[in-house]
């Protein structure tokens, strides 16, 4: 039957019951796509007549009462349009859409067919139709390597399914069934043309306020997550994964017991999806214009207000940054890594979601991963006692901090860590948020990442701008010396800051030295160099101001090294004596923007997750005789 459509003549010249036949026989997709393949350019024109008739068959066929024949259109309908797309090869302009349904009835085609696709989804119909409506719809949005080139999707934001898909995730059991795919087709729809139009599914998800769905896409997202952490935690407990070379052997690679280091990337990128999904939420209700007395949209955190649940999307994402972050050697790893970083760097600038991190009522018990290092001991996931899930971010960036100070320097990723922390302590300056935060951790893995630049700044400011990163880690020094005070958790903290800035001084005066050197030469990093040098002053006045009176304290008492409670006793005493400096805009940042800076991040990892989700696309299942009984006696 597929030969005689594509020889060019009429079917029902030889078989007057063609098109009612070919819909009771179950399709062979690889017969159809081999008609296709073998077709030249010119041929598939000479043979538009055919393959519009089939397509508008398929379309007609979808309102039929008996599900074997629907399945089998849409089954058809999935075949030609993938047989298409792969003959066409990168040309897939008017050409397509002519040669698939004809110019002059595509609009009223696509609506037809949207309308059945919508249909089946929103209404009493049988699983398998529900997942082959979906799957039809992905074979639709991965047609191209580049998403807003695919003309066909004009016409999917023309006729927005957005509802009917969304509507899945509000029930456990069409989630459970469909969920994943259905986050994933929405997320790829927001991509189109995004920054060229205003797409209707950006705009949908931005004003998304139903709590069931948006736990429902949470709940999606979480699940996938929450499943690579468990294979992580469950490797590192067994007895033969155990030991220090187990658990370094790049977390994921070792912990899926796999020797090839493509398996390990693999797993990587399987969330990567999810994780768009997540900072498609994430990033589209800030930009929306909000009055400052209404009540924010929960749709940018999703389901971090289920405070009633043990744990929640946020505290699995977290735990989640904490083992992929360990590892940024490949370029898999570090994109999911970077796209974590952009996710909680649009969650700190929201007024909505840093009300929540910070709540004191509203508390969790994060389980972070740490990377075993020389000079530590591997441990475990710490289990630490309930806190605000800011305290489980600051963790998180002290903690790659610490870890990723290596002469491949991954600059990109650091300089979104160290704003996510200053974003959270902006809020907390600007509302007098006390957080019961152990500050010493961050001060000294700030302290030790100025170290590292100094130390290796020979090497590195051949390769970097090393001195934005420093004038950034500065300026939280300075954030916390200007306005500690109305933030930190306690009195005694402001005191241990000085003292932290007492015991390094080296640091800051070795990182001075270095600014000042670059700010006097006509380099490329002259500016930021002058703006370290600046940013220095504070911290090079206390240093200048203690350093004589704690000299002075020792003689007068013949002690030649202060303890440290010697040291706060002396700080303590000669405070308002102290003239500082009061720089401008320290609680200021630029706002996240995806374009320019991100944009070309973005698109490659789309064009990515289409490619994948293009050859993982699998129609086996419809092959199983159960499917076929299901369809039987939902008929």
């Amino acid at each position: 039957m597929y030969e005689d459509l594509f020889h060019g003549v009429d079917p029902c010249i030889n078989n007057p019951r063609f098109w009612e036949d070919l819909f009771l026989l179950k399709p062979k997709m690889s017969a159809l796509e081999g008609e296709i393949s073998r077709c030249t350019s010119d041929q598939l024109v000479g043979l538009k007549d055919n393959i519009n008739t089939l397509f508008a068959k398929c379309v007609q066929t979808l309102a039929h009462e008996h599900n074997i024949r629907v399945v089998n259109a849409l089954l058809t309908l999935c075949s030609l349009v993938r047989g298409l797309y792969r003959k066409m090869q990168g040309d897939y302009g008017f050409d397509f859409i002519n040669i698939l349904i004809g110019f002059d009835a595509a609009e009223e085609q696509m609506q037809l067919l949207l309308n059945h696709c919508s249909n089946f989804l929103t209404g009493e119909y049988c699983d398998s139709l529900k997942s082959l409506s979906l799957k039809f719809l992905l074979v639709l949005a991965t047609g191209t390597d580049n998403i807003s080139q695919n003309t066909v999707l004009e016409y999917l934001t023309i006729n927005c399914n957005f509802d009917a898909v969304i509507q899945l995730l509000s029930h456990s059991s069409t989630r459970n069934q469909h969920g994943p795919e259905a986050v994933l087709y929405l997320m790829l729809m927001v991509n189109y043309r995004k920054h060229e139009m205003t797409n209707p599914y950006t705009v949908n998800i931005s004003l998304l306020d139903d709590e069931l769905i948006l736990n429902g896409y949470g709940q999606v997202i979480t699940a996938s997550l929450a499943d690579f952490n468990h294979k992580y935690s469950a490797h590192f407990m067994e007895p033969h994964g155990s030991g220090w070379f187990a658990s370094l052997t790049s977390m994921v690679g070792s912990m899926f017991l796999s020797e090839e280091m493509a398996t390990r990337n693999e797993h990587i990128k399987a969330n990567d999806s999810f994780l768009l999904a997540l900072y498609e939420a994430s990033e589209a209700a800030p930009h929306q214009p909000r009055d400052s007395t209404e009540t924010p949209s929960p749709a940018t955190p999703v389901e971090i207000e289920t405070c009633v649940q043990p744990t929640n999307l946020l505290v699995t994402f977290l735990e989640y940054c904490s083992i992929v972050m360990q590892d940024t050697k490949t370029e898999e790893s570090l994109s999911n890594v970077k796209l974590c970083f952009i996710i909680i760097t649009c969650i700190a600038e929201d007024q909505y979601c840093n009300l929540l991190l910070h709540d004191a009522n509203l508390v969790f018990t994060v389980p972070l991963h740490r990377l075993p290092m020389r000079h530590r001991k591997v441990v475990p996931e710490r289990t630490t006692h309930a806190r605000p899930l800011a305290c489980a971010v600051l963790d998180v960036m002290v903690e790659f901090m610490m870890s990723h100070m290596m002469k491949k320097l991954p600059i990109e990723l650091f300089l979104l860590n160290v704003g996510i922390t200053h974003r959270l302590l902006c809020y907390q300056k600007r509302n007098s948020v006390r957080l019961p935060y152990n500050w010493k951790d961050l001060w000294a893995a700030l302290i030790a990442l100025a170290k590292f630049l100094v130390t290796n700044e020979a090497y590195l400011a051949k390769k970097m701008n090393i001195f934005q990163l420093a004038n950034q880690v500065m300026n939280i020094f300075n954030l916390f010396i200007t306005y500690g005070d109305t933030f930190l958790s306690t009195p005694s903290s402001y005191d241990e800051l000085y003292y932290e800035i007492m015991r390094m001084h080296q640091v800051f005066e070795n990182m001075y030295l270095m600014s000042l050197r670059y700010s006097r030469t006509d380099g490329d990093y002259k500016e930021s160099a002058q703006k370290l040098t600046n940013s220095l002053g504070n911290i090079r006045s206390i240093i200048n101001h203690f350093t004589p009176k704690l000299e002075k304290w020792s003689q007068e008492h013949s002690i030649s090294t202060l303890t440290e409670e010697q040291v706060l006793e002396v700080v303590r005493n000669n405070y308002d004596s102290l003239t500082l400096k009061l720089h401008d805009s320290l609680d200021q940042y630029e706002k996240y923007a995806e374009k320019p800076q991100h944009a070309n991040f973005f698109a490659n990892m789309v064009r990515s997750i289409l490619s994948d989700t293009r050859q993982s696309i699998d129609f086996s299942a419809f092959e199983n005789l159960s499917i076929l009984q299901e369809l039987s006696n939902s008929t």
